[in-house]
């Protein structure tokens, strides 16, 4: 039994590998019968399509070569640009002045602020020393993104792309979605300075630099990039606050503040600070000098976005509304606008037009006394002209020193670089020359009540012919006294008086009163002949109050530079040489105070005010004159048209003599009166005064009686 048992076991092992080759070969026969039978495959098309392929293939190959490629070469190049910039950036503090030149603050005579010229800047500020509320209008108005951008916002510029096209502009035209920084980047004009051997004016210059094309943007971002790597936020934003143009020549926002209000941008209010954010878009559209009902309309959207961006509550935003900012009293000031401008004109160029300095400069303006001609002037033309007249005025008042108190230039009050008419038209003078007749002839020994004719005279002309001379009112008087010819202002005797004297001498003497201008020569002298300006003219007269003196009109009392005590220079003119003597110039003003009193000047009597002066009607009446003074002061009235149009029955003594009185009656008020400087004592003035014939006596009138009861005559 054990043997049956163990001859049916098997000895040999299974053949386990062979098996597996067999498996795994039925399996792979397995998968090949599964697998689809394919057809062979077809190529498709022509040889024309294949070509299209193969280009288009090769474009995109090539195109997206070219890209990346293209891309990594703009981006070297842009890396190389902003670290350029970079380098060349200088620190934060040195770019806060950017100004090409200086500026010129006019103080008046009690030494307050009334005008400005050249760029105004009122000194560094920051970012963290600005008023709150101006810092939050600034970000609000111009890149309410700011702190969170790298210089450029993409989203700003698709949106102003947008807007642009909406309103159908080009995409880069109108809203450039500039941020503070590529706008400070602008202003710095990419790291440029001016340099006047390459830019004809600052304005080209600043044109240049608002350039808009597509590769000055480029050049702008890249710009802006680098300050964003340079400097703080902070300090990028200290840069604009300093350097932005916000009108009236104020640069910077501490100027503007000082300019429009009178204080600090520290100190600025919420309804302040929206109406300077406001100015940012258009300055000298939205000046409040020039507009401040506009100016207040523009802050009060500045205002919206201020809440709108939660930097207000309701009830603040309410409240700026509702108080909207006003000028200062000295931006408020229309007064001193043709003054500023002539004294400007008056100092050296270096520290006025062309300076590089910050320059103060103290003049003799009295701004009650300018307000007075100003005021005096409308009124006049409110009440006595004929509405829509294009007839000019020009007023100067002055003291006897010639230190000029007020000056109107023309209608308009409120200018800057205007044509002054008080200083730079020439326009015949008329009768208001003969002053200086008289004044020669009494400086040679005539006297007041000397007698002269006024009857028919001709002369004759050497290369003109015979010249016959006549007196306004076409009469004669036959013999006259100086003292009536002279209020009367009759012709023929100031002809005669002139050629006794000499014409020669007559030149002499109104030269040396500081008449400049080429004088007539012959006898058309003696009527007013030459022309002058009335600012000449009234500085002449001033010579016969002060006693008979030359004077040189003056405006600037004192010049220097911002931060020095020590002037620089000083007053640019005053009282001179002596012309004629005192006491011809003293029987000049009697002559001149009997124009008034009785003669063509009646209407400028001022009520308790001793007035001297003189009418001037040119011929055809194209020029209208009345010059005279008080004890106080001299003031000169012209009026004409600029074309030379001929006035309407106007003579001196007509409105110019209005204007004068209206102008001095404001001057003098609640001043006490004081008599004119004549010395009726005076010894020598009484011995040239002789006794009048019966004839004489009686064309006198009660002054004229008063003087000789006073000096002993009969």
């Amino acid at each position: 039994m054990s043997g049956r048992n163990k001859s049916s076991l098997k000895l040999v092992a299974e053949d386990r590998y062979g098996s597996e080759k067999k498996k795994k070969r039925i399996r792979h026969q397995k998968r090949q019968k599964q697998r689809p039978i394919t057809e062979p495959t077809v190529e498709r098309g022509n040889i024309v399509t294949h070509a299209i392929g193969w280009i288009i293939r090769t474009f995109f190959t090539l195109i997206w070569r070219v890209f990346w490629r293209g891309a990594l070469i703009v981006s070297v190049m842009i890396a190389i640009g902003i670290a350029y910039f970079y380098l060349e950036l200088p620190k934060a503090q040195a770019l806060l002045d950017g100004r090409a030149r200086g500026s010129v603050t006019l103080l008046d005579l009690k030494g307050d602020v009334f005008a400005w010229r050249g760029d105004q800047f009122g000194g560094a500020i920051d970012a963290k020393s600005v008023s709150q509320d101006l810092h939050n209008a600034i970000i609000a108005t111009e890149d309410r993104r700011f702190y969170r951008h790298f210089g450029i916002s993409p989203r700003g510029i698709a949106s102003a792309v947008r807007i642009n096209l909406i309103e159908g502009r080009g995409p880069l035209s109108g809203h450039g979605g500039s941020t503070i920084t590529q706008q400070s980047a602008k202003l710095l004009c990419l790291g440029v300075p001016f340099d006047p051997r390459k830019w004809k004016s600052e304005r080209a210059y600043e044109g240049n630099c608002r350039e808009g094309s597509i590769w000055r943007k480029v050049k702008e971002a890249i710009y802006s990039i680098s300050m964003e790597m340079r400097y703080s936020k902070e300090e990028i934003l200290t840069i604009y606050l300093n350097r932005a143009f916000l009108g009236a020549g104020a640069r910077g926002f501490e100027a503007a503040a000082q300019r429009y209000f009178g204080k600090s941008a520290s100190d600025v209010s919420i309804a302040e600070s929206a109406m300077l954010a406001g100015l940012l878009v258009a300055p000298s559209r939205y000046a409040p000098t020039n507009n401040l009902s506009r100016s207040q309309d523009r802050a009060q959207l500045i205002i919206g976005l201020m809440e709108g961006q939660n930097f207000l509550s309701a009830e603040e935003a309410n409240y700026a509304r509702a108080n909207p900012a006003v000028l200062s009293a000295a931006a408020q000031a229309k007064s001193g606008g043709y003054f500023a401008d002539w004294v400007m004109q008056s100092g050296p160029s270096f520290f006025t037009q062309n300076t590089t300095e910050d320059v103060i400069i103290k003049t003799t303006l009295d701004q009650s006394i300018q307000n007075a001609a100003e005021d005096s002037l409308n009124f006049i033309f409110e009440n006595q002209v004929r509405q829509g007249s294009k007839a000019q005025v020009a007023i100067v008042v002055m003291s006897a020193d010639g230190a000029v108190r007020a000056m109107v230039g023309g209608r308009k009050s409120i200018v800057s670089g205007a044509f002054n008419r008080a200083s730079q038209a020439l326009r015949q003078t008329g009768s208001a020359f003969k002053p200086f007749v008289y004044a020669s002839a009494l400086n040679m020994g005539y006297k007041p009540y000397d007698l002269i004719d006024d009857r028919p005279l001709t002369l004759n002309i050497p290369g003109s012919g015979p010249w016959s001379p006549k007196n306004y009112n076409s009469k004669f008087k036959g013999s006259v006294t100086l003292v009536d010819a002279f209020k009367d202002s009759l012709n023929i005797p100031a002809v005669r008086l002139s050629e006794a004297v000499g014409s020669d001498t007559v030149r002499k003497v109104a030269t040396g009163f500081g008449l400049s201008t080429d004088l007539a020569k012959g006898p058309a002298i003696a009527l007013g002949a030459s022309e002058s300006t009335l600012i000449e003219m009234t500085g002449a007269y001033a010579g016969i109050l002060n006693g008979g003196s030359s004077v040189t009109p003056y405006g600037l009392q004192e010049l220097r530079l911002l931060g020095e005590d020590t002037p620089v220079m000083g007053a640019g003119g005053g009282i001179g040489e002596r012309v004629i003597q005192e006491e011809a110039a003293m029987q000049l003003m009697f002559l001149m105070q009997q124009v008034v009193l009785s003669g063509t000047g009646r209407r400028a009597t001022i009520p308790d005010w001793e007035v001297a002066g003189k009418t001037g009607t040119t011929q055809a009446a194209r020029d209208a004159w009345f010059i005279g003074f008080t004890a106080d002061y001299v003031a000169g009235v012209w009026m004409g048209y600029d074309d030379n149009t001929p006035l309407i029955g106007v003579t001196g003594g007509g409105l110019p003599a209005e204007i004068w009185k209206e102008t001095m009656a404001r001057v003098h008020k609640n001043k006490a009166p004081r008599p004119l400087p004549i010395d009726l004592s005076n010894t020598r003035l009484k011995k040239q005064l002789p006794s009048l014939t019966d004839d004489t006596k009686a064309s006198r009138n009660p002054i004229e009686e008063l003087l000789m009861k006073l000096m002993g005559s009969n």
